[in-house]
Order: C-alpha cells, then structure tokens, then sequence
C-alpha cells in the first residue's frame, strides 16, 4: 500500500509559472557593464518625435486623470516608416513590448522582437532586454527550443549567470520531456541563487528524478532541501513518501513522525499512512492513540473503515475492553455478525461475560460462521456468571457443531459437575 506515491503529495515542476516581466521597456536602457560593449546610438529625429508621442501615450498622466493609452501608442508606432536599420529594431521592439504588455498578443510580440534582435544592432541594455523577453514569451507559446536557445544567447550577450534563467532553462527541458537534461541547470540555478536559495530548482530536480523512477537520487534531494527549507510542511510529507517508495520503512516513519509533531500533517489520508507506519513498526499503542484523537477531532472520518482500523490497533496493543468497545460501534455501524463476534469475544476476554453474551447472540443472529464455537463462548460467559442451566444449554447447542464438539464435550461434563456439587438444577 506504501509503494505508490500519491500524487497530492508531489510537487511537479508545471507548477512554476514562466512569467515576462513588462517593466518599463519603453524607454532606452543605460550601458552596463556587460561582456559585449557597443556604441549607444540613438533614433533620428523624425522618428525619435513619434516614438516620444507614443511613449506618452503609453504613460498617460495620473496627475491629469489621462490613463495609458496603449493601443493609440501602438497605432503611433506602426504608423512609423523608419529608414534607418537602428530605427527599425528600435521601433519593433517598442511595439513588440506594447504588444506584450497588452495581453493575448505573444505571438504578434514575438515577430517584432525577432526583427529587433535579429540585426543585432540596439543599444546593449535594449538588445539583452529583448532577447530575454523573446525567451519568456516563447516559453508562454510553447516554443520550448525556442526559449531555450535565446535564454542561452541572453546570458551569453550579457555575461550574466542568472538562477531565475537557469531555473526556466530546466522548466523548458522538462516541457520537452528531456528529463535527464535538466538537472545540470537546475544545479547551475542553485549555485546562481547561492547564500538566497530558492525552492524552484529543487522542485526541478525532485520531478527529474521522480519521473525517471530514480528515487534515491531523489530523496538526497529532498534531505537536502528539508535543512535549507525546514520551515516548508511540503518537504516534510514527501521525503517520507519517498522513503516508502524505497522501502525504508523505519526512515520514513521517523520523519513523518517529526512532522506531525510540527503540526505539519493536515490532510486525513496522511494521518492514516502514519498510524499504518506506526502498526507496521510496532506501535500499535501509538497508532490507536493518533486514530482515536483525529477520529474523534473530525480530522479522520468516523466511518466503518477508520473505526476498523481504530479496533485493529487497540487489539494488537492488547487494550482488550477499548478494542471490543469499538469493535462494538463497528458493529453498529455495519450490523456484520463478524464485528459483533469480535466484540463478544473480546469482551468475555476482558471477562465482561454479561456484556459479552448479548454480543455472541447478536453474531449468531446475523449469521456467523462457526456457531459452534460461538455457543462455546456463550456457555463459557454464562458458567463464569454461576448461570449454570443457561451454560448447559448453550454448551448443548456447541455440540451439535462437528468441528466444537470435542471441545465442548468436555466443557459440558464440566457445567454438569459443577452444578452438581452447588446444588443447581439444569
């Protein structure tokens, strides 16, 4: 029951979300100090007057009550017949980023980027923009290699070693399915963050492994991450999960149990894989306990399964009367003769013989197997109780089973002795 992974408890890569930042484009960016130096060149003046028209447009004015305008800013640049080949990148750019800061137009950003980076020719700080929002958008349209290869050149162009780059560069080789090839950026990401460590990679990582079954590759990841992000409740209740797909049954009881006494096992379904840990490690006393609290909470439902499995620890902890209590309610749940003879015989165990007998009964009623040793239990609890005619009866009844009849017949010679000598008829 252990050996599959519930997939509530895994976190998978697609939850990362490839956003392009729309910061503000618009305006030319200052030189940095960058692996690639070019001369900053500015727009002709013809030009330079209707880009400042749609830069204002754009803008608006809040002072004024004037709000961004950018569909007349994109109807400016568009309108625009630039001449020169650093207008031209300039200009699509411009309209590629009002494109992409409208919203459901990538596809139409996209031709335009591609027109300003393809004659490399922008200023440094626009030409490493550009490429870098080519790649984000190309992410958001699926075109994975696409990404992949203007990230490479983004980081290439500007020097930069960017983790949030890298983490992209792995969700894009996940998105490909190239599974193994996302670990060294994943790696380089992680590096990149250095003494700010963020989760993402890791996530990468766990889902890499995971769906290439190398599970303990995977769980060196999450011992890993579990010291860096102890705070994080997610880490806590997969790294036990992953302990299971392998095996390691004590391992995984030991940090579950850690984070449930963090208080970080919310859902039912994993209260229940700790109390199945605790009985399978024996410590059934420990399991009973954590059902009857969480049962009794809400926490776990209070249906004939979570009641079943509540009785079974009490059993196996050899708490005698709690168990028969409910395999008593258990009883009343399913009306199963099977719970009621569990119930009867557990409570003439306890030596509850008066409590056990109706118990017995009811089992026979509902038609339990073996009647025979059920008659058998029925006398015994009415021979404790001095009720000899009543013993006598029932042990009668046992012998009319083949398989109790040897047994009973010397419980009856017995009854019969011993009503004998107290004097009572039967």
């Amino acid at each position: 029951m252990f050996k599959k992974l519930s997939t509530s408890l895994v976190v998978i890569a697609s939850l990362l979300v490839v956003q392009a930042p729309f910061a503000d484009y618009a305006e030319a960016s200052g030189a940095k100090e960058e692996k690639k130096k070019r001369p900053t060149q500015l727009v002709g003046p013809s030009v330079g007057k209707k880009v400042q028209k749609a830069f204002e447009l754009y803008s608006g004015d809040e002072k004024k009550g004037i709000k961004s305008d950018i569909d007349g800013a994109l109807v400016v640049l568009l309108d625009i017949d630039a001449k020169k080949d650093y207008d031209k990148a300039y200009v699509a750019r411009f309209i590629a980023v009002m494109y992409a800061t409208k919203g459901n137009q990538e596809r139409e950003a996209i031709k335009y980027l591609k027109l300003a980076v393809e004659p490399d020719i922008l200023n440094e700080g626009d030409h490493g923009e550009a490429i870098k929002l080519l790649a984000d958008l190309q992410m958001q349209t699926k075109d994975y290699k696409g990404a992949l290869a203007n990230y490479y050149a983004w980081m290439e162009f500007t020097g930069k070693d960017d983790g949030n780059t890298w983490v992209k560069i792995a969700q894009a080789h996940y998105e490909l399915q190239q599974l193994d090839k996302m670990i060294v950026p994943a790696d380089k990401a992680i590096a990149a963050f250095g003494d700010k460590p963020n989760q993402n990679p890791y996530i990468l990582k766990l889902t890499s492994y995971y769906e290439r079954k190398k599970y303990k590759e995977a769980i060196g990841v999450l011992e890993t991450v579990i010291l860096i992000f102890p705070e994080n409740k997610t880490w806590w209740t997969q790294l036990p999960m992953f302990y299971l797909l392998v095996e390691d049954y004590p391992k995984a009881v030991q940090t579950l149990d850690l984070a449930y006494k963090q208080g970080f096992l919310e859902k039912e379904s994993q209260l229940k894989t700790l109390a199945n840990l605790y009985s399978s490690s024996e410590s059934p006393y420990k399991a009973a306990k954590l059902l009857e609290k969480h049962i009794a909470s809400g926490d776990i439902t209070r249906d004939d399964k979570n009641i079943s499995a509540l009785a079974n620890a009490w059993h196996a902890a050899q708490h005698i009367g709690t168990a028969a209590k409910y395999y008593g309610e258990l009883a009343k749940l399913t009306n199963e003769a099977k719970y009621y003879r569990k119930q009867g015989m557990l409570l003439k165990q306890d030596e509850q013989f008066a409590k056990a007998i109706p118990a017995l009964e009811k089992a026979l009623e509902l038609g339990v197997k073996n009647e025979g040793r059920i008659h058998m239990s029925i006398a015994e609890s009415y021979f404790y109780l001095e009720k000899y005619k009543q013993a006598y009866a029932a042990i009668n009844k046992a012998m009319k089973d083949p398989k109790a009849r040897k047994a009973a017949k010397g419980w009856k010679g017995f009854i019969a002795d011993t009503a004998r000598r107290k004097n009572v008829s039967i």
